[in-house]
């Protein structure tokens, strides 16, 4: 997307109406002086007569809704079955100055301390606008149901018209058709107030209805987004936005031009409304949810690579359709990370369309204007797929790298000195014996130059780093630091990973080490044997640039007992256990706000708060006692440890790309992908003196096949080092298979199923011995 396409400008809007709100729109805004401009105003409304139509076709054909004149040609020529009403002839839109252009909910990424939703109490403080009086709908779900039955005998589909008619035809409608109980207000974030299984039927029997039902619905639902709006929305207002965001007619792109009005009336409402949405979002039912998620991916998707251009105005006149559904996105992925169980995953919010545009026209795009009404992807982070975030990664790391690399060339001319290729690279000259001391001193004295290619030599052997010397050179100091004779790190064989040792030392360096290690790693698109827990990576990006400021904390972020139950399960579960315990507490455990720890043999206590070892743990307070446990093993004891890591990884990846990823995301760049796909690494499996086709290779592939996950897992960190996938998949393994110049005796075609036994039982004896 170009500059052009950047800043939402108004759509044509045609005719006398149009022109007489083109002029005051200029007067108001050299009134305003400066002032934000007004938002985009719909096309004219068309009216119920034969006369009216004709005429808003017309003028249609040069505006914006030109792709639909034939659409709203039939739609216009249809009498209201409920009535003659009068529909406005535009949209006045409300007051939209204190409407930030990306509402706090959706904060950009750059910065530090996010807003929680939460933040905001349960009843909204500012005034509420009176609910308006809503008409009294007495037909229920079974009688709609009972009507849809009756037309596949009759053939008659007036009842179910005339319900679709009149619910659709105002806000106020769909309040009164679809509320649990139209004299309750609902004014709390907790329950919309909807009736979902209502909802759900109308729409999903709406597909199947006749064509001029689909058209009265979308009819209706313009002349919902067309009414006169005065001050705030009310709790009905958005509960129509609610209802209107599922229709499931919005995944015809016929439909888009009034989709995108919708999704920019709720993109604009206040941070308020957008809090009652996003609680109301998280309310959905998972397979709900997906389809609106699905349907705003495929409405970017086809913006941006339209298979018919034609069907769409041009990208000039409706540059805000992509950022308006953007942030309806983020409400959605504001609304999954709230929930106590996601909805869905979060690469279920990939566009992987967004693989195919100039990504880092997008990152520098934010990187120069941040949260500027200048609109960026990266602004919007949980749309771009790992596999993009590493290509911006990778990219920004090689201009940094050039850009280190070139400054010391030109320092080493200015000084009149040869310059030496090697000054373009991080050299590291490490001895097998004292790998760890080597490495940590080659780090510190030239932790300059940690942001240029980094190559390995091991002392006293021969050899070319051609990319196999660094990656051994990473696996055999991972291994040693993370040995539990080291001390550094604990293995906790319950949760399968490794956790900071609370042991307190006078010398944090070598966890600095370890912190270079991850960020180096990451830098040069390296994948390492580590095994942290999610938690680890969340604290890392705690925050995701280090502060200026160094008395201000790092690596410490809000943690729960979830979080603790993946480093220590047995430790967590005791812990649930006194939060459910029906007796008495104080008498039955007799426990303080203290604990205790064994560090070289002493036992040391430690006070959860001021006194705490004078303060019971009782029913009432065990709450607070498990959160300052947890909060204890999990920040406060390993701080200095975790701090100096943070720095480490930092030194090397301080980048603002950094601020792109989740922390699921920095675990998969750095450890990679735990899900398997052995027929991914069969199809890019490479072949030296063998054929794909080969009765060798045949048989290796149906005894690889035939393995169970864990086998599959041996083999491959015993032919790569890790069993886990790099971010780009199977391909990016480089796997290969060699033939070996011996005279072998292969068996015949017809001993085949013999050989395949003999290979099965080979191949678990080598692999498993050697792991």
């Amino acid at each position: 997307m170009n500059e052009d396409t950047r800043d939402p400008s108004p759509p044509a809007a045609g005719a006398a109406a149009a022109a007489a709100v083109e002029e005051k729109e200029k007067k108001d805004e050299e009134a305003e002086k400066g002032k934000e401009e007004e938002r985009e105003k719909l096309p004219p409304v068309l009216g119920t007569s034969s006369t009216g139509a004709s005429g808003a076709v017309e003028r249609g054909a040069k505006g914006q809704l030109s792709t639909f004149s034939s659409f709203i040609s039939t739609v216009s020529q249809k009498k209201d079955v409920a009535g003659k009403r009068s529909s406005p002839t535009q949209l006045v839109t409300p007051n939209v100055k204190n409407v930030r252009d990306l509402p706090p909910i959706c904060l950009d990424v750059r910065q530090k301390q996010r807003l929680s939703i939460d933040s905001l109490s349960t009843e909204m403080k500012a005034s509420i606008p009176p609910e308006p009086v809503l008409p009294i709908r007495t037909k229920t779900m079974k009688d709609f149901q009972e009507d849809v039955e009756k037309v596949k005998s009759s053939g008659e589909w007036k009842e179910v018209h005339d319900f679709y008619l009149t619910t659709f035809d105002s806000f106020l409608e769909l309040s009164a058709t679809f509320k649990k109980d139209a004299n309750t207000p609902f004014n709390t974030i907790e329950d919309s107030g909807i009736n979902a299984k209502f909802v759900n039927a109308v729409y999903d029997a709406l597909l199947n209805t006749p064509q001029d039902i689909q058209k009265s619905v979308l009819k209706g639902t313009i002349n919902s987004l067309l009414r006169e709006w005065k001050g705030p929305r009310s709790k009905d207002d958005l509960r129509a936005y609610f209802i209107l965001l599922q229709n499931p007619q919005f995944n015809n792109t016929s439909t888009y031009v009034i989709y995108a009005h919708l999704l920019r009336q709720i993109a604009t409402l206040v941070e308020a409304d957008h809090h009652f949405l996003v609680h109301w979002f998280k309310k959905l039912s998972q397979k709900r949810f997906k389809q609106l998620v699905d349907r705003l991916l495929q409405f970017i998707s086809l913006r941006l690579f339209p298979a018919k251009p034609e069907e769409f105005p041009p990208m000039t006149k409706c540059s805000w359709w992509i950022p308006s559904a953007a942030k309806v996105l983020a409400l959605l992925n504001t609304a999954n990370d709230l929930a106590h169980l996601p909805l869905i995953p979060y690469t279920d919010f990939y566009n992987s369309t967004l693989d195919h545009i100039d990504l880092m026209e997008e990152y520098h795009t934010w990187q120069c204007f941040g949260n500027s009404r200048r609109f960026s992807f990266c602004q919007y982070p949980f749309v771009i797929s790992i596999a993009a975030k590493k290509i911006i990664i990778q990219r920004d790391s090689e201009q940094q790298m050039i850009s280190i690399a070139r400054q010391s060339l030109v320092d080493k001319v200015s000084r009149r000195q040869r310059p030496d290729m090697n000054m373009l690279f991080l050299n590291m000259k490490v001895r097998r014996t004292h790998l760890v001391s080597d490495s940590l001193d080659e780090l510190t004295r030239k932790r300059g130059d940690l942001k240029k290619k980094l190559k390995v030599t091991f002392v006293g052997e021969a050899g070319l780093d051609m990319g196999g010397l660094t990656k051994e050179w990473f696996l055999l100091l991972i291994r040693q630091i993370f040995h539990p004779d080291y001390g550094m790190f604990a293995y906790h064989k319950d949760s399968l990973c490794h956790w900071f040792s609370s042991y307190k030392c006078d010398n944090y360096s070598e966890f600095r080490l370890v912190g270079i290690l991850m960020g180096l790693a990451v830098y040069n698109s390296i994948t390492l044997d580590i095994r942290f827990p999610p938690c680890c990576y969340k604290k890392l990006l705690s925050p995701p640039i280090v502060p200026s400021d160094q008395n201000t904390p790092v690596g410490i972020c809000s943690v729960t007992i979830d979080d603790l139950y993946q480093i220590m399960p047995e430790l967590a579960h005791g812990l649930t256990e006194l939060l459910s315990y029906d007796g008495n507490v104080e008498e039955d455990f007799y426990s303080t706000f203290q604990v205790f720890q064994e560090e070289f043999g002493v036992i040391k206590s430690y006070n959860l708060k001021p006194s705490g070892d004078k303060i019971p743990v009782t029913n009432q307070n065990r709450k607070e006692y498990v959160q300052l446990y947890v909060d204890f093993l999990l920040n406060k004891s390993i701080y200095k440890q975790f701090a100096a890591f943070y720095y480490g990884f930092h030194s090397v990846c301080a980048s603002n790309a950094l601020m792109l990823l989740r922390p699921e995301e920095v675990e998969i760049l750095v450890c990679g992908s735990p899900e398997l796909d052995m027929h991914a690494l069969q199809r890019n499996t490479q072949y030296d003196g063998y054929v794909k086709t080969d009765l060798t290779i045949r048989y290796f592939w149906d005894v690889v096949l035939g393995f169970p996950l864990d086998l599959q897992k041996k083999l491959l960190h015993f032919t790569t080092g890790s069993d886990r996938v790099p971010v780009g998949g199977m391909a990016d393994l480089n796997f290969k298979i060699s033939k070996h110049d011996t005279s072998t005796n292969w068996p015949t075609e017809e001993q085949g199923e013999y050989q395949r036994c003999c290979w099965s039982r080979r191949m678990r004896k080598v692999i498993r011995p050697r792991l």
